[in-house]
C-alpha cells in the first residue's frame, strides 16, 4: 500500500522529532512529538485508553483484547512494569530495525568460472526427443546462468534486505515465473505501474516467523508503484507486489 502525505498534515509534525531519546522510555512508544497517542500494541495512532490505568492507548478493542492477554493485564496500573514491558519486544509484531541506505558497489566485471573441465557421457534411456533434450539443456542453463548473476549482486552486501531503483530492473533470482507487462496491472488512475523496489529473503532472517507449524517464505518480492504518483487523497493507495519463490534446488 502506498500513502502519500504532504510535510505539512494532520498525523505527524512539521519538523521531524530530535535524536534524543526521550527521559522516559514508555513514551517513546506511545505519544509522539506532536502529542499524538499510539496503539501499545502495533504503534498505529490509537486513541483508546485502557480504562483501569489510562496509561497506555490502542488503535482497537481488538488490539487491547491481545495486548491484555499477552502482557497488559500483568502491568497494569502498575507504572514500573509499564515502563520495562514497553523495551520488550512485542511477539505480536515484526522486530523493528534501522535500515542502512548505502549505494550498491558493483563487483568487476569478470569471466566466469567453469565448474569443471571435464565433460561426462550421458546414456539417456527415455524416449526424449533430441529437441526435447536441448531445449531442456537450454533451459537449464539460462536459469543458471540467472541465479549466478543474483549471488554475485548480492555478495558485497549479503545482509541487505531491500534493493531500491525506481524504473529500473529487478534482479530476479530465477528465469521462471518473472511476469510480462501485461500481468503488472495499471493504476487505478489510468497511468503504468513501473518497478520501484524489491524486499530480499535476508529479511527473513531478521523477522524470527521460521516456525515449524507455519512459516512466511520467499525468493523475493518485487513491488510495483504508479508512474504518476499519483495523489489518492488522505487513503492507501494498493499497488501491485510480484512473489516470485526458491526453486526446488535453489538455496541461498
Amino acid at each position: 500500500y502506498r500513502s502519500q502525505l504532504r510535510r505539512e498534515n494532520e498525523f505527524y509534525s512539521f519538523n521531524p522529532p530530535p535524536d534524543e531519546k526521550p527521559a522516559d522510555p514508555g513514551d517513546e512508544h506511545r505519544i509522539l512529538s506532536t502529542g499524538v497517542k499510539l496503539c501499545y500494541l502495533c504503534g498505529c495512532p490509537g486513541q483508546k485508553a485502557c480504562s483501569r490505568c489510562h496509561l497506555v492507548t490502542y488503535c482497537s478493542k481488538e488490539h487491547q483484547v491481545i495486548d491484555w492477554k499477552q502482557r497488559h493485564k500483568k502491568e497494569c496500573c502498575d507504572e514500573g512494569a509499564a515502563s520495562v514491558a514497553s523495551e520488550i519486544l512485542n511477539s505480536f509484531v515484526f522486530p523493528e530495525r534501522e535500515l542502512v541506505t548505502e549505494p550498491e558497489k558493483l563487483p568487476v566485471k569478470h569471466e566466469e568460472l567453469c565448474a569443471s573441465n571435464s565433460s561426462e557421457q550421458v546414456n539417456y534411456t527415455s524416449d526424449l526427443e533430441e529437441k526435447e533434450l536441448e531445449s531442456m539443456a537450454f533451459h537449464e542453463t539460462r536459469d543458471s546462468k540467472v541465479f549466478l548473476k543474483f549471488k554475485k549482486c548480492i555478495a558485497t552486501e549479503p545482509h541487505q534486505v531491500l534493493r531500491y531503483c525506481r524504473e529500473g530492473s529487478p534482479l530476479w533470482l530465477s528465469s521462471e515465473h518473472v511476469p510480462i507487462k501485461a500481468e503488472v496491472p495499471k493504476c487505478p488512475c489510468g497511468a503504468e505501474r513501473t518497478f520501484e523496489f524489491q524486499i530480499m529473503p535476508q529479511l527473513l532472517n531478521h523477522l524470527k516467523v521460521d516456525r515449524k507449524d507455519a512459516s512466511i517464505d520467499w525468493g523475493t518480492l518485487v513491488i510495483y508503484t504508479c508512474t504518476d504518483s499519483c495523489d489518492q487523497g488522505n487513503k492507501y493507495s494498493p499497488e501491485f507486489i510480484w512473489k516470485q519463490d526458491f526453486s526446488e534446488d535453489r538455496v541461498l
